[in-house]
């Protein structure tokens, strides 16, 4: 926690402005009111999350166009649950009155101001843009606008946040990366319900994201470490954004990186020569660590062993990929390898 306790009162202003500053994103504070300035924030992680609680005396903070520009930190949505006090927020031309209770949002990636006309106690979470697959128009509809628990959705979001923030440094890494996915979640449905439209700009940014997890798949399909996880932390997403975004697809995440893998093991053994590599190679040069698993899965989608394989294919004289493995269809099949825009799978 950083407190302004033992602070100097000369020096007060200017230390919780860096306090701040450090703690959300680089800001203008000012401080209200006659007497020494007193604040404490208290910052916690919660897996990609930012949770802080702040409680202080009057004061207004700016975020203005010059302090964006100078920004080399990420940007984020805010998300402001108000737990004593009021608060003036200002953003995208609305004005929104938020009192004890209310929830607000807001973009660190355009201007905005927050006035505390008195003593006051915040929880902020902030969430990278990057892992939210809302798009700006959408967020813009939301930002300004206070939401009580007697609006819609509020009234779980609002309770929900305000014990999650009370309790963020609590949970082991696992189980907050999990809740930051909920949060994630929570939010887009706040949206959603805030919009009341179709999205088709989701559509395509959902669409966008697809593309770089199969291109990702394809570029490391070799590494035998290469697992939901590792693209999730590749990808700078939550594990359940990946899966959620996956589900039009016909396919989990996991089982795409095996069908790739098998495609890629099927068209090596059945080339022909005579320094073919044998099937233990081929099985670990394209991420199978364990040659019975190899076998095993192989078997299962091509209906015979690597073995019988390359023989049915060397003695048909036939070097191409072979039938659509069993459990994927040729839809899926026919998306399983990103191309470059030309016709040739990006490797």
């Amino acid at each position: 926690m950083v407190t302004t306790a033992s602070v100097p009162d000369r020096d007060k202003a200017a230390y919780w402005n860096d306090a701040v500053s450090r703690a959300l994103v680089p800001m203008a504070v000012v401080p209200q009111g006659d007497g020494p300035f007193d604040g404490r924030i208290a910052t916690d992680r919660l897996g990609y999350l930012r949770v802080s609680t702040m409680e202080a005396d009057a004061k207004r903070i700016s975020r203005t166009p010059r302090l964006i520009a100078r920004s080399s930190e990420e940007a984020f949505v805010g998300i402001g649950v108000q737990v004593s006090g009021t608060a003036t927020v200002i953003q995208d031309g609305r004005r929104a009155e938020v009192g004890a209770g209310d929830l607000v949002v807001y973009d660190t990636a355009r201007p905005y101001s927050i006035s505390y006309p008195q003593r006051f106690a915040t929880h902020v979470f902030q969430l990278p843009r990057r892992v939210l697959g809302v798009v700006e128009a959408d967020i813009r509809q939301v930002t300004g606008t206070a939401i009580g628990t007697a609006d819609g959705f509020g009234s779980m979001l609002v309770p929900f946040l305000a014990a999650l923030a009370a309790s963020a440094h609590a949970y082991p890494p696992a189980v907050a990366d999990r809740l930051a996915g909920n949060v994630v979640d929570l939010f887009s449905t706040l949206v959603a319900e805030r919009t009341g439209r179709p999205t088709p700009e989701a559509d395509t940014a959902r669409a966008h994201l697809v593309l770089r997890v199969r291109k990702h798949i394809n570029q490391h399909l070799g590494d035998p470490d290469l697992s939901p996880e590792s693209i999730a932390r590749a990808l700078r997403i939550s594990i359940r954004h990946l899966h959620r975004v996956f589900e039009a697809e016909g396919i989990t995440v996991g089982r795409l990186i095996q069908h790739r893998r098998l495609e890629e093991c099927g068209r090596e053994l059945a080339r022909r020569g005579r320094r073919a590599p044998t099937v233990s190679v081929v099985a670990q040069r394209w991420g199978f660590v364990s040659p019975a698993h190899f076998s095993r899965a192989f078997r299962a989608v091509y209906g015979v062993s690597p073995r019988e394989w390359r023989s049915l294919r060397v003695a048909d004289g036939d070097g191409g990929p072979g039938p659509v493995p069993r459990g994927i269809s040729g839809q899926q099949a026919g998306r399983s390898r990103t191309t470059d825009g030309k016709g040739s799978p990006i490797t």
